[in-house]
């Protein structure tokens, strides 16, 4: 079997290398058949991730115009403290099971908090612009460590695993997270020890989320040898500044600079999200099945195995962000995080990769036999992926969702603006079933932090006895706001009923609301 090298680096220590010279990019790979037809030679000559990439754009263009949507939970918290900081008050990190501060999400949340109410919308919009360029990211670390059709390829897989565009249609720090990262490997892969451009990318993303904390680390500890004293005290700074910023702001607003880490490891544990280790393995599994889905898990796994044979060296920075993944995930379940699967997120995108060189590694093959054999298997397995996908994806259940995203939001924002809602929150703070709807009731209403309170904090509800409580008036509003996430019970029913004393004011399909005054 020979294999192919697009820039002349020894993946393999056989003599299997095929070698493109004077090209520093991945050569195209050569039609399967011995004599291409003029008309096959054009159309592999097009520039097809070029075409891909402008199809993507305006896919997400039409998409947030057919399904408008505005940002979930996390994202509305991030714009909420951003205004709060712009009033000059301390962003409420303590509010009851808030989400985990991020800094560069407080820095997104402060300028898209300038523009008001158009905010949030502008924040999904960037998301969703991040979301492109994490795919090209994930392109140019495919073709960078492999050749131009494994980063198209990864690319298309990404996009058709649906939890990745949903994540960014509600406004997720994970895409600009992620994006970074691919971005910062694909660097690295185009030259080995890149330095200074990589530990600034993987900085940033320790800004959004700490796991990047870590890879920084390593990173750093890759380029010691290479690096002057001077040079490794330079970027020991670089590394060091996301932990210290992240600590610094949980002190100056909680006067904890480990707040954040408490904070969550305590809602994990009301929200009965933590694990034993013993339950790793099976959650793992679980939750990469759920993210990539059953076909791609066994092609990355095959992926993993061919490429760390043929092309070891080319598989060196995929290979270790997919294992430095799985060992984070690891450490923060056993440290008493949350065992969700978005903690997965980065090495789902790793396995996407190994899978699309299950499907499109011959490409470094010379053309022989074994080239053949291997495209032929793998368009195959992709017409198997296609057709499985195809029979069990339901489309009407993902655009209902998305239809929803945006009339709930829009349905609640009107409700709320209504004139005796407005007066009748005049006369105490804003009940709402659990936490799930504190964010958007606070954002719409520009309330403060003590005046919207959700009953599910019994301790903090029992003390209001006027002012307006929010409820799902429809089964659509009470399956996904009204019901605890993780622990429905009976209670949630009840806390959808108005308290005693209370009298309804208005209403619509999704919700009501009912108000009491002195």
């Amino acid at each position: 079997m020979k294999v192919g090298d697009h820039r002349g680096r020894s993946a393999a220590p056989v003599r299997s290398i095929r070698k493109v010279p004077g090209t520093p990019r991945t050569a195209t790979a050569p039609a399967l058949t011995t004599a291409p037809t003029s008309t096959t030679t054009r159309i592999a000559a097009l520039p097809w991730p070029a075409i891909l990439l402008g199809v993507l754009t305006i896919t997400v263009i039409v998409g947030t115009v057919v399904f408008p949507s505005y940002t979930t939970y996390d994202a509305t918290y991030s714009l909420l403290w951003g205004r709060e900081i712009l009033h000059g008050e301390m962003p409420s990190f303590a509010n009851y099971r808030a989400p985990t501060e991020h800094p560069l999400g407080l820095v997104f949340g402060m300028f898209f908090a300038l523009f008001g109410r158009a905010g949030d919308r502008l924040m999904l919009l960037a998301t969703l612009g991040s979301f492109i360029v994490m795919v090209m990211g994930l392109y140019r670390l495919g073709r960078e460590a492999f050749t131009k059709l494994v980063g198209v390829v990864a690319a298309i897989i990404i996009c058709t695993r649906f939890d990745f565009p949903f994540l960014a249609a509600r406004g997720y720090i994970d895409i600009p997270y992620l994006a970074l990262l691919l971005w910062a490997a694909s660097m690295e892969s185009a030259r080995t020890r890149r330095g200074t451009p990589v530990l600034v990318l993987l900085t940033l993303a320790g800004l959004l989320r700490p796991e990047a904390w870590i890879l920084a680390g390593l990173y750093w500890l890759w380029l010691f040898p290479a690096l002057s004293w001077g040079e490794r005290i330079r970027t020991a700074l670089i590394v060091a500044s996301a932990p210290i910023i992240w600590s610094g702001v949980d002190y100056i607003v909680t006067g904890d600079p480990l707040f954040s880490q408490n904070h969550t490891t305590t809602v994990s544990e009301e929200l009965g999200r933590q694990k034993g280790i013993a339950e790793i393995p099976a959650q793992t599994l679980l939750f990469m099945t759920q993210l990539v889905k059953l076909p791609v898990v066994v092609a990355g796994v095959i992926g993993t195995v061919l490429a760390c044979v043929l092309a070891p060296r080319r598989s060196r920075v995929p290979l270790a962000l997919l294992v430095i993944g799985l060992a984070t995930f690891l450490l923060l379940s056993v440290g008493g995080f949350s065992v969700i699967n978005r903690y997965l997120l980065l090495p789902a995108v790793l396995l996407m990769l190994f899978a699309a060189f299950t499907a499109g590694g011959f490409t470094i093959l010379v053309p022989g036999r074994m080239r053949t054999i291997w495209a032929s298997a793998a368009a195959l397995g992709v017409l198997f992926v296609v057709v499985w996908t195809v029979l069990r994806v339901d489309l009407t259940q993902l655009t209902s969702e998305l239809r929803y995203r945006g009339t709930s939001v829009e349905a609640l924002t009107s409700l709320l603006d209504e004139p005796a809602v407005r007066a009748g929150a005049k006369c105490g703070p804003v009940l709402t079933s659990n936490h799930r709807m504190i964010p958007s009731v606070r954002w719409i209403m520009d309330l403060p932090a003590d005046q919207v309170i959700a009953r599910s904090d019994v301790e903090a509800a029992s003390k209001v006895k006027y002012g307006l409580v929010l409820l799902a008036a429809g089964r659509a509003a009470f399956l996904r706001g009204g019901l605890d996430p993780e622990h429905p019970t009976a209670a949630d029913a009840l806390r959808n009923l108005p308290p005693v004393g209370y009298q309804p004011i208005a209403s619509n399909d999704l919700y009501s609301v009912y108000g009491r005054c002195r």
